[in-house]
């Protein structure tokens, strides 16, 4: 029986990426060695990380100016990593759902950090969009996706805040949208994100950085923390996660292969559409997120009210027919199916015929 993959994170890869790296696991380019076990100071690995950083910076059309680093750590640590170099006083968070919180906690470490919205009274279903961005404020952080409750930034709202943030650094948590559609990231101060969903296998996180942004706060950056470090390192200052950045540049040139970012935007359109018709007709099932601020990367949905003890039952039935990964995270329950870029359109019908069959037996 076919399995499709619908995990939030770690989540699933190209078919081909996956071979690939297991190749190198056995044998990276003819070397007799395993990628497990090669030094990051090879010559033969630098062109991997050299190719990674090229390929995000075409895909994604990043301006001169920014550097691309791989680190570790995941998003989380960048929770920290993001005041520890750019906020001497006062940042400001747009708070949309746990990890937006959690990001917003950290900064409140290094001084005074302002939450100038959340939807936290609705448990996290819509985008907040009347509120007002500090201009004193040393950067504004949103994140652009978000996995647990199912919605995310539209092109719409994320104009508008390009239009309120004046010229205020604008720094973006993306860990589960990059990729997927196109960004204007000369907006943006910093985008980061943990890879384990649109690029890479857990362990490795992305970061863009404004190099102008950084070396004026007054405070002391542990080295590590310091986005300088790995910039002059080449995110070669420790050893690097070597699997995980292979496989992100195996992705990249998977990407690219497919019609790049642009491409694969129309696909993603696609696929949600498929899946959130499905869910706007079923007689059992609703979405969760307001409708303007759904996600196309995660559709959570959960049953009708006279219809929740079949919970247990739906789950049951859609994993014996090879649907993986569908159960709602803890926090909020329901399901929730990841469409990422990698998951084809024939994985997304595969989930509507299931839902569609299940109907038939109410």
């Amino acid at each position: 029986m076919k399995k499709y993959n619908f995990n939030a994170g770690p989540s699933i890869l190209p078919d081909e990426v996956i071979k690939q790296t297991a190749e190198a696991v056995i044998d990276f380019q003819g070397e007799g060695l395993s990628i497990l076990e090669i030094s990051h100071r090879a010559k033969y690995f630098q062109p991997v990380v050299d190719e990674a950083v090229a390929l995000m910076k075409e895909l994604l059309g990043v301006p001169e100016g920014y550097s691309v680093i791989f680190l570790g750590g995941g998003a989380s640590l960048q929770f920290c990593m993001v005041p520890y170099n750019l906020m001497e006083k006062k940042s400001a968070y747009l708070n949309t759902g746990v990890w937006a919180k959690k990001a917003l906690k950290e900064a409140k470490g290094f001084g005074e950090a302002v939450e100038v919205a959340s939807s936290a009274e609705s448990n996290y279903i819509y985008i907040p969009t009347e509120y007002e961005i500090p201009q004193d404020a040393d950067y504004f952080h949103i994140t652009t996706n978000n996995t647990i409750y199912g919605t995310e930034l539209s092109d719409k709202k994320l104009q508008d805040i390009y239009k309120k943030k004046g010229n205020v650094p604008l720094v973006a948590d993306m860990s589960s949208d990059i990729l997927s559609r196109p960004i204007d990231v000369s907006q943006y101060g910093i985008i980061y994100g943990g890879a384990q969903k649109n690029l890479a296998p857990a362990g490795v996180t992305f970061v863009i950085v404004k190099n102008e942004l950084l070396g004026k706060v007054s405070r002391h950056i542990p080295t590590m923390l310091d986005y300088r470090t790995h910039i002059d390192g080449g995110s070669m200052f420790n050893t690097p996660p070597v699997l995980p950045i292979y496989s992100a540049m195996l992705t990249l040139r998977w990407l690219r292969e497919n019609g790049g970012v642009e491409a694969a935007e129309k696909r993603n359109i696609k696929k949600a559409e498929l899946l959130y018709d499905c869910i706007d007709h079923s007689k059992i099932f609703v979405g969760t997120a307001k409708e303007e601020d759904r996600s196309r990367m995660n559709v959570c949905f959960v049953l009708k009210p006279e219809y929740q003890d079949l919970q247990d039952d739906f789950f049951k039935f859609a994993t014996e027919r090879g649907m993986v990964g569908v159960k709602g995270h803890r926090s909020v329950g329901g399901f929730r199916a990841s469409l990422y870029n990698a998951m084809t359109l024939e994985g997304v019908q595969a989930l509507v015929d299931c839902i569609r069959e299940y109907e038939k037996r109410m």
